[in-house]
């Protein structure tokens, strides 16, 4: 795959369907000589036939129009259900290249390119680069469509195949600096077309959130003000390429009329007879349609180089390193050094501050999601063999995504449900509410409650058992009762493996072997629950705060 550029993109992407490209191209030549081939047969039945009056000879030649009319429906059907196919398979080749990238990306992918810039590519980026492929099949086409009826032109006449010829050149003059214009337009309606998507997913996604907060009306009428913005810019994009859709309708007809004009002096003048003059008819009108798709493939290409260049930014993102050393032997301590955290192996080890970004920025480095300089048994995460980190240790996630399927299947994940571990971590994560194994839960969880999904979420990651679990806020949407009974279940749950929690709940807080109290993103002290609650005044506050006291 070719991501040096756009264009390198979209050449890559005509070799790689070469058959598809041919088979447009073929057709399109076709139909277009059998455009070509008419006007030719009426000016033999007009000159051969009608002219001295020999009524077989006009019939002869009237039966071939006849059959050519009937082979060029059939060949513009074949052209169009080949070009069809040809933009297809551009667009949903584009789609897989995209969504193996993706999955290459896997975890890092929400941290390298918006949601919203991700959705744009899919549904819109990967069929306006299908339409490019417009140039590689009727637009070669064309070009050999207009060959050959200038070369048919020349024979008639020199001069009316020069004035025909000139047409192309004034075209390009006309209609270029307008594709440029296009093309930049379309550049910053698409950037602000992605920002405005992923300004939506993030709204969806925190709909509930914001309706809690009082804040729907107010992001409400932002996206108003970006909806109205790229409106008005796409206004500006409609009014550019409507030039050039007149432009590309219209200048052929004008070429047409002077064509003609001409071509009726010479026939006046008796330099061509009337079924040549005829033919010359038929050869301009015909040359309309080549000339208007070499206009609309440049419309398409200048549209596509745009949609490309995204999807190239996108492909280019490089995938994380999978290659490295060896992990530990067996269960090890991690060290951020940037915070100073240190887990102990086989221990509950809570991390509390006041600002939960640090907190989740620490668990990210431990669990090596981007940049890191932690350490996994005195070895950089970073140079461990990113299979086996991910297969030692689990970073739950708090809005990690649910799948639809059996609240087993769900639970289990990729794995096989067992049943008895089933009902052991639901019961772990106090879920039993949420229903049975068999219970069927919807995409995304939407049939469950904030407080039931998150609990699904924490009963996923129990189910994987990983020598090391590190998890934001996994209690943070149950009630107080609730989150008792999870702190103390967790405990058991988590005996003798590694668990680093990120929380602020007293009660987790309790159950904690060490806590390490961070301030500004570095941790102030370490020690027991009770033990900081009396050496720290800061982290006594923290908690405080929590339950709603007063310093």
């Amino acid at each position: 795959m070719d991501t040096r550029g756009p264009a390198r993109y979209l050449w890559w992407l005509a070799r790689q369907l070469k058959g598809r490209v041919a088979l447009g191209a073929m057709f399109g030549s076709l139909w277009f000589a059998s455009l070509a081939l008419t006007p030719y047969l009426l000016s033999q039945a007009i000159d051969r036939g009608l002219g001295p009056r020999r009524p077989a000879v006009l019939l002869a030649w009237t039966g071939a129009v006849l059959v050519t009319g009937a082979a060029s429906a059939g060949l513009g059907i074949m052209r169009h259900r080949s070009m069809t196919k040809l933009r297809l398979a551009a667009a949903l080749r584009t789609a897989d290249a995209v969504m193996t990238h993706a999955t290459r990306l896997g975890a890092a992918l929400p941290r390298r390119v918006t949601s919203g810039e991700v959705v744009t590519i899919g549904i819109s980026d990967v069929w306006t680069i299908g339409r490019a492929m417009n140039v590689g099949g009727v637009g070669v086409a064309s070009a050999l469509a207009y060959t050959v009826v200038s070369v048919l032109l020349f024979r008639t006449s020199p001069m009316l195949a020069f004035v025909a010829l000139g047409g192309v050149p004034v075209l390009g003059l006309a209609v270029g600096p307008l594709l440029l214009r296009v093309q930049a337009a379309a550049t910053t309606y698409r950037k602000r077309q992605g920002g405005l998507a992923a300004q939506l997913v993030d709204v969806i996604e925190g709909l509930r959130i914001l309706n809690g907060l009082g804040g729907k009306q107010g992001h409400l009428a932002r996206f108003r003000n970006g909806s109205a913005e790229l409106r008005d810019l796409g206004y500006r994009v409609g009014r550019m390429s409507s030039w050039v859709g007149a432009l590309g309708e219209g200048l052929p007809g004008i070429f047409l009329a002077v064509v003609i004009w001409l071509a009726a002096r010479e026939a006046a003048a008796g330099r061509l007879t009337v079924g040549e003059l005829v033919a010359v008819y038929g050869y301009t009108a015909m040359l309309v349609v080549p000339v208007s798709v070499f206009i609309f493939c440049g419309f398409d290409v200048t549209r596509g180089l745009v949609s490309a260049r995204h999807v190239v930014t996108f492909l280019r993102l490089p995938p994380e390193d999978t290659a490295g050393m060896p992990a530990p032997d067996g269960p090890a301590g991690l060290h951020d050094p940037d915070s100073g955290v240190r887990v102990e192996p086989g221990r509950l080890t809570v991390l509390a501050s006041a600002r939960p970004a640090d907190t989740a920025a620490v668990l990210e480095r431990l669990g090596r999601y981007g940049p890191t300089d932690a350490t996994w048994g005195g070895l950089r995460l970073d140079e461990v063999a990113l299979d086996e980190v991910r297969a030692r240790i689990l970073v739950a996630e708090h809005s990690a995504d649910l799948f639809p399927g059996t609240l087993g299947e769900v639970i289990a994940g990729p794995d096989t449900p067992r049943d008895e571990r089933i009902e052991t971590v639901i019961g772990a994560a106090a879920a039993r509410d949420v229903g049975a194994p068999d219970h069927l839960v919807e995409w995304g969880g939407r049939n469950l409650s904030g407080g039931q999904r998150q609990r699904v979420r924490l009963a996923r990651a129990l189910y994987r058992d990983a020598e090391v679990l590190l998890a934001a806020e996994p209690t943070s949407a149950v009630d107080a009762h609730t989150e008792a009974a999870i702190a103390s279940r967790l405990r058991t749950a988590r005996a003798g493996r590694t668990t680093v929690l990120a929380t602020t709940s007293p009660v987790v807080l309790d159950q904690a072997d060490v806590v390490h109290y961070l301030v500004d993103g570095r941790v102030a002290a370490s020690g027991t629950h009770r033990h900081l609650l009396t050496a720290q005044p800061g982290y006594h506050r923290l908690v405080a705060r929590v339950f709603g006291e007063d310093e």
